[in-house]
């Protein structure tokens, strides 16, 4: 099968084809550093981090640009007369906005790093490019797509709606009302039209971020930083724009507006995007309460949880749900994916002890397991699946525990279907889904010291069972089950495992 994507632009999955063969080229919209690292973003890049992984393992070479957004973010999300969110935080708590910038910048990259994601190619700022957007928003200028206003520059939507059919497409919002929607705002006179949107904006007086421009000493709008460095480190065109479902309008869309503006296309051939997260049923809102943090889930320091859960078994539970649909987070789900997770997790591990003496078999148990494997990557061409993909997986866990047991004979599924087996479970659990089995990192100390701690555990219990000692065999066994650790018995010996 080839790759297939779901473009929201065209509102239909797409076969990818890339502008140049071999290569594939992703902008992704990365987080505004005012504050600590939102659990649904994390969830948008846990999953843009799994298709970067995939589009690597089918062979490409990617380059992969997620930004940093440290400048022209607006408090409220609004065009003009509202203050950038990293100026406000630096005011409020007396600070530099740089000293902002780097301290949640920081922040982030702990978290995804937690979340076991791979770095981006390039990770630019907004703030490191602000010569080239000056330069756009005189492209925009030139070409006559923008107008200045008291030392601010809007983009001249209307002119572009009448010019070329490509705004509103992306969010699917009707261009008659995009032209007669109004909104309330300081500076809302300064436009021609209310769609109309600021791409530079004269700063006021108590503003911290500022720049010198040839309309005035201000700063950049939030959309046009995307559309600058997305050109500049992607080209003109380029095949992926990926974000979270919320900026599909207006940043998106303005993007789209901006970059046609600039240079005449539209910039990238599929957009992605991912769905909301959801808490309890409903939107996260810290004003309701109804919010919880990364740290929170992994400390479990909050009401909305009982217990706390690894960052493995979020992510778990964040792939349990295909990227571009809702996903409702509550602890009842949690639990559930930490299970699978471990059970999923069991059975890799248990794979990788099985042996056959028999070469290659033709046996059904052989053809069952290669179909399976063959099945859950195919459920990856289907615009990355990974749900789907991850019931084909949990649907070998039976076999495998089974020829571990010597309920079906191994020697019928052959070391080449082993062999296929255990690659398969690699590829996708470690390499492209990005899980890590953390209860087995054996190059902790703590977790060699425990590794030998229970090694000898299990030999005291097999003594106390040799000798026939009933009542100490299972009150070790159930003394370790009430701290969340199974003994298992089988033809192979004892072994232990976290998590029943």
């Amino acid at each position: 099968m080839s790759l297939k994507i779901y473009n929201s632009i065209s509102s239909q999955k797409e076969t990818f084809t890339p502008l140049v063969e071999g290569r594939a080229g992703m902008y992704v919209c990365g987080p505004t550093v005012y504050s600590d690292v939102h659990i649904g973003n994390v969830r948008t890049f846990v999953s843009f981090d799994m298709i970067y992984r995939y589009l690597l393992y089918l062979g490409y070479k990617v380059r992969y640009v997620r930004n940093i957004t440290d400048v022209g973010h607006l408090e409220g999300d609004v065009d003009t007369g509202a203050e950038d969110k990293i100026s406000k935080k630096a005011r409020l708590e007396q600070v530099e906005p740089m000293e902002v910038v780097q301290r949640y910048t920081l922040g982030f990259h702990h978290v995804m790093r937690l979340f076991n994601t791979l770095d981006p190619s390039i990770e630019p700022r907004a703030t490191g490019h602000i010569l080239e957007q000056i330069e756009m928003v005189q492209k925009i200028m030139d070409k006559g797509y923008a107008y200045e206003v008291d030392g601010s520059v809007y983009f001249d939507t209307v002119k572009l709606i009448k010019e070329a059919d490509v705004y509103g497409k992306l969010s699917g919002r009707k261009v008659e009302d995009l032209l007669v929607e109004t909104r309330e705002l300081k500076k809302q006179n300064e436009k021609r039209n209310p769609a109309d949107f600021a791409i530079w904006i004269k700063a006021e007086e108590n503003h911290l971020l500022r720049w010198n421009a040839p309309w005035s000493e201000g700063f950049p709008g939030w959309h046009l930083e995307c559309s600058v460095m997305s050109t500049k480190y992607l080209g003109e065109r380029f095949d992926i724009h990926g974000g979270g479902n919320d900026l599909k309008f207006p940043h998106h869309e303005n993007e789209i507006a901006q970059h046609y503006g600039a240079c005449g296309n539209t910039p990238a051939n599929y957009w992605l995007h991912t769905n909301m997260l959801l808490m309890n049923g409903r939107k996260m809102s810290k004003s309701e309460g109804n919010f919880i943090t990364p740290e929170q889930l992994f400390s479990g320091e909050s009401e909305h949880i009982s217990k706390a859960y690894s960052p493995m078994a979020v992510k778990f539970f964040f792939l349990q749900a295909h990227y571009g649909s809702t996903l409702d987070l509550n602890d009842a789900s949690l639990g559930a994916a930490e299970k699978g997770y471990r059970r999923l997790l069991e059975a890799y591990n248990t794979l990788n002890q099985l042996s056959s003496e028999i070469p290659r078999s033709d046996k059904p148990l052989a053809i069952e397991i290669e179909e399976g494997i063959k099945a859950a990557f195919e459920e990856m061409d289907d615009d990355f699946n990974v749900p789907k993909s991850l019931a084909r997986l949990f649907e070998m866990c039976a076999t495998i525990n089974k020829m571990a047991d010597g309920q079906l004979d191994v020697n019928d599924a052959g070391q080449y279907s082993l062999d296929i087996a255990k690659k398969g479970f690699k590829n996708l659990l470690i390499d492209i889904y990005g899980l890590s089995d953390e209860s087995a990192a054996g190059t902790d100390d703590h977790m060699n010291q425990l590794d030998g701690l229970m090694k000898l555990v299990i030999d005291m219990r097999q003594q106390a069972r040799q000798n026939k000692d009933w009542p100490t065999s299972d009150k070790i066994r159930d003394t370790l089950a009430a701290i969340d650790i199974e003994l298992k018995d089988g033809k192979e010996g004892t072994k232990w495992v976290i998590g029943k």
